[in-house]
Order: structure tokens, then sequence, then C-alpha cells
């Protein structure tokens, strides 16, 4: 077994894992990052819309409400400063029901209390006008969304932390870490079986976050949440959707309802539902298109039968059972637990890869 010492191991080579690697290489640290799978982002980071999102829905004072307004700045900066593939391309909310009418202006009160002040009321012919084929009653637009490279995006930021001297190692599982006031001792299997003694450990193992923490001797039974999961499907239309903007409508408890998303190519695709699953599985039932149909023909009447094919799925990393209240980002650092060099970061769902440059950024502070 091989023995290393450096500044800092973190978890995962997700979106999140990637943008704290390259910070912390940034800031002069040495760092290796622990990878289970082969590929960067082989779960949540690339099963998702891949939409940037503005900060519309998030509870103010939240850390997904502040994370995603400065998360979404820093992520259109750094994608225009390096070429990155991405489209500001803007979204319509949309309300299908006189009722839903009243519920925009609550949306659009509680995007500006969390300083997203570029929401535009449209009425149902100003929507029209924009996108003809919508069924609506009135929409909220929100200019500020857009659309990303995910794969782009976390492959630069992996090339921005190896510049500085971080390595990946791919293929290897932590089997416990080990925390004291001298540092950390972390064990690895797989391709890497080593031990290694680190000043920092940052858990950014999204989906297995929670596992990763209860594996963590000395750290409280306080701050090992119990994880849930909640699978969303997407489906892809069969030709090309008369839309130029991301269509939602207006949110449902678990996630942001059935909406239609667009890709850099201009190909639409629809989801996520939600469907609550006991673990991590990627099937995607195509009998569940029925159901989608008649979400989506709410706001496009025009959906032709037969058109949807399923795509792939993805896994909410949730820290709240079905039924329960949506539960906020924790990134829990040392003022929380009390552990020097120690963050975990835990149920990053949505809107974390917009916020990703802003969550490293924390963590880059946290631990100095």
């Amino acid at each position: 077994m091989d023995h290393f010492e450096t500044d800092t191991v973190i978890a995962g080579a997700g979106v999140i894992g990637l943008a704290v690697a390259r910070a912390l290489a940034l800031a002069g640290q040495e760092v290796i990052v622990i990878e289970r799978e082969t590929l960067i982002g082989s779960h949540t980071s690339s099963r998702n819309s891949e939409v940037i999102h503005a900060g519309i829905y998030y509870p103010q004072g939240s850390l997904k409400a502040r994370m995603c307004v400065e998360g979404k700045h820093k992520l259109y900066e750094y994608c225009a400063a390096r070429g990155l593939n991405h489209k500001r391309c803007g979204k319509l909310i949309v309300a299908t029901t006189p009722e839903q009418v009243a519920e925009l202006e609550g949306i659009k009160a509680k995007a500006a209390a969390n300083g997203v002040e570029d929401l535009t009321f449209l009425s149902r012919e100003e929507a029209l006008a924009l996108e003809p084929h919508l069924n609506c009653q009135g929409a909220l637009l929100s200019p500020s969304t857009g659309i990303i490279d995910s794969h782009g995006l976390m492959l630069s930021y992996q090339g921005e932390a190896e510049e500085r001297g971080a390595a990946i190692a791919f293929g290897t599982s932590i089997n416990w870490v080990e925390a004291s006031d001298k540092g950390f001792v972390v064990s690895t299997t797989g391709a890497a079986e080593a031990t290694i003694k680190a000043k920092r450990f940052i858990n950014s193992a999204g989906l297995f976050a929670p596992q990763l923490a209860a594996s963590t001797a000395g750290l409280s039974s306080a701050f090992m949440p119990v994880p849930y999961y909640c699978k969303g499907n997407y489906y892809s239309l069969q030709g090309r959707a008369p839309f130029e903007r991301l269509i939602y409508p207006v949110p449902e408890a678990a996630g942001l309802g059935v909406h239609l998303t667009l890709d850099l190519g201009g190909q639409a695709r629809f989801g996520p539902d939600t469907e609550w699953v006991d673990g991590v599985e990627y099937s995607v039932d195509p009998a569940r298109s029925d159901g989608f149909y008649d979400a989506i023909r709410r706001y496009w009447p025009g959906l032709k039968d037969a058109s949807l094919v399923p795509a792939y799925a993805g896994i909410r990393p949730k820290l709240n059972a079905q039924g329960e209240p949506a539960a906020d980002f924790r990134i829990d650092g040392p003022d929380a637990h009390g552990i020097a060099g120690l963050v975990n970061l835990l149920g990053i769902e949505s809107p974390g890869l917009t916020s990703s440059l802003a969550i490293a950024d924390e963590v880059a502070k946290q631990v100095g």
C-alpha cells in the first residue's frame, strides 16, 4: 500500500469537486481529487438540464439563492472569458390558468428578494408575440437564464486545476476518513490503493456525500444527514420544437415541473419529472412519457402523439424525504462542526451547476 501526503484531498470529480479543485489549486494548494468512476461528472453533473439558472425560486437568504445568483454572474463571465459554449437564451415561466397568473407575482417578488430584478411580466398577447405556439394566460420572462455545455465546463475546470498541479485518481474509492487535530488520513482502494495524509478534506461526493460523511471518524453524527433520492426522467422530442426560449410551467412541490429545455444545437428535451427512488439507478421507463404529454400540452397544445422518446435520467441528491419541505444546500465547514480543514458539501442538487464557482469560492474561504 502506498502512502502520500498532500495539502488537500477532494472526494468527487463532478462539477463542484472540479470547481473546488481549480479554486484551491489556483490558490497554491497541492490537490488530489479522488473519483470512484472512470470519468469526470459521471452522475448528477452530466444528468441534468444544463441550464444556467437565474436564482428565481429559492427562499430568501438560503444558500441556494445566494450561491445561484452569485454563481450565475461568475459563470457567464467565466464562459465569456474562455470561449466556452453557452447561450443566454432566456426562459418563460408560463401560467396556463388564471390562478397561476396570480402565482407569477409571488414568483417575481421572491426573485427580487434574491437580487434577481430583471424578470418581466408578460400578458398573454406579449408572451405569444415571443413564442406563438404557447398556450398561456400570462408569463414571466427571465432574460438571464441560459444554457451551457456542462461537459465543456467540467473539462475547463479540470484543465485549469491540472495546470496548477492538481491530480485526479479515477477508479478509486474512499473507504474511510479519519479527522484529528493533526489533519486527515484518507484510506482509498481501487486503481490507487493508498493512505493519504492531508491538511484539508473536501467531501464533494454528490449522491454519495452523506455516506462519506458517515464514514468520517471524528465527525459528530449531527453532521451525517440521511440521504434521499429523487429521480428526474427526461424525454427528447423527435423533430424540432417551435421555441427559441426555455419554457417552464409554474413550479411544483419537488421540482420545477416538466419543462422544455433546448440544447446548444436547438434540440428540445422535456423533464425532469419527480420519481422518488431508493437508490441510484438511471433507466427511463417509456411508459412515464404518458404523464409528460398531459403536462406539456398545457403550455404546448401542438405536441404530437408518439413524438417523445426516452433520453436519460438523473438523481437529485436530496436531504428531505418525499412530502417534506425542500432542504437547502449544506456547506458544513469548520464553523459548523468544529473540525479545521473539513467541508462536507451535502444536498447539492439544482442549482449546483450554476452555483459551482460560487460554492468553490465559499469552500476556499472556509478552509483558507
